[in-house]
């Protein structure tokens, strides 16, 4: 199984990094610091219709990916919706977690060399190293709070959409906050992590991507694990009635992606996460649910191309859904 993440971020991009039309927002964070976000005003002035861009497992501290890679902030914008950008949170699937990440209880930042190998940085310093990551915490009370109070922005009947690894963490931020969240998207998910050999690929990959202990986020039995699992939460979703869109690609590139070696790795973590978000597909169609779009692209591999053009897809049912 190709490990989820791996070169998540190192396939092709769609735009230039930063746009002058986003401010950076500063909230601080009990557990975390001060953790900024990019906000993205709606072009008619509203502060009823808000929806929460949540990046992939390599985020990075200085801008969110979909800013980075993608101009889907002025589609939305254009669309009279206000856009709001974490920032940060590289491998932590937007979780409260259980302990910071070390391994073998060595602190971390006692490594004397960083460089890009996952090994090398798992005794680095960085982000939920030094202190717990609490990123539910933050996006569903400390981050909406500060919005509300500074900006008039609703906290209620919100949007939320991510991609690969936070996927899964915009259909769980839906389901277990609901008056929060009315609208969860998924493009290329986690959405099944009881499939045989998952977490060990979420292993693989959060060591790849910044040096991360899956051990310190949920031990394999911890109620944190099946809270962070769209397929045992599904039945809250069902209960809430959230709306969703929920996506993944076929594996097959387009003619558009250049056959490299970010194209063939792209592929297989597609394929990976097709087979879950077939999966979790079959669960909710058991439980007897609706109120989902549906979107299997015939091409469409694990890059920032492919969560565009479905964002694009997406944008019509986000914006008749939310405030």
């Amino acid at each position: 199984m190709a490990p989820l993440g791996v070169s998540l971020l190192g396939t092709t991009a769609a735009h230039a990094a930063f746009s002058p039309d986003g401010m950076d927002f500063y909230v601080d964070s009990a557990t975390m610091g001060p953790i900024k976000s990019r906000v993205f005003r709606a072009a008619d002035g509203n502060t009823n219709r808000v929806v929460y861009a949540l990046d992939g497992e390599r985020a990075r501290d200085d801008d969110n990916g979909w800013e980075i890679n993608t101009d889907v902030a002025h589609a939305l914008t254009a669309a009279n919706i206000n856009v709001v950008m974490p920032v940060g949170g590289q491998s932590s699937w937007y979780a409260d977690w259980k302990s910071p990440s070390t391994f073998l209880g060595v602190p971390a930042g006692t490594a004397a060399v960083q460089s890009g190998s996952g090994v090398t940085q798992a005794l680095s310093g960085g982000p939920g190293k030094s202190y717990t990551y609490k990123w539910e915490t933050f996006l569903s009370q400390e981050l909406p709070n500060a919005l509300r109070d500074r900006l008039g922005f609703s906290s209620t009947r919100n949007g939320i959409f991510g991609l690969s690894m936070s996927g899964g963490s915009a259909l769980m931020l839906a389901a277990f906050h609901p008056s929060q969240f009315a609208y969860a998207g998924s493009l290329s998910g986690a959405l099944d992590l009881s499939l045989p050999g998952m977490r060990d690929a979420i292993r693989v990959a959060m060591v790849d991507a910044g040096g991360y202990n899956v051990d310190a986020l949920a031990g394999p039995k911890d109620l944190t694990w099946q809270h962070l699992d769209p397929f045992q939460f599904a039945p809250k979703l069902k209960a809430n009635g959230t709306r969703m869109f929920i996506s993944a690609g076929s594996g097959l590139p387009a003619s558009t992606d250049a056959i490299t070696t970010s194209t063939i790795q792209a592929m297989g973590i597609e394929a990976v996460a097709l087979v879950g978000t077939k999966a979790f597909q079959s669960r909710w169609s058991a439980l007897g649910g609706g109120n989902v779009v549906y979107d299997f692209p015939a091409v469409g591999v694990h890059n920032w191309r492919n969560w565009e053009s479905e964002l694009g897809r997406m944008l019509p049912d986000l914006s008749a859904n939310i405030g």
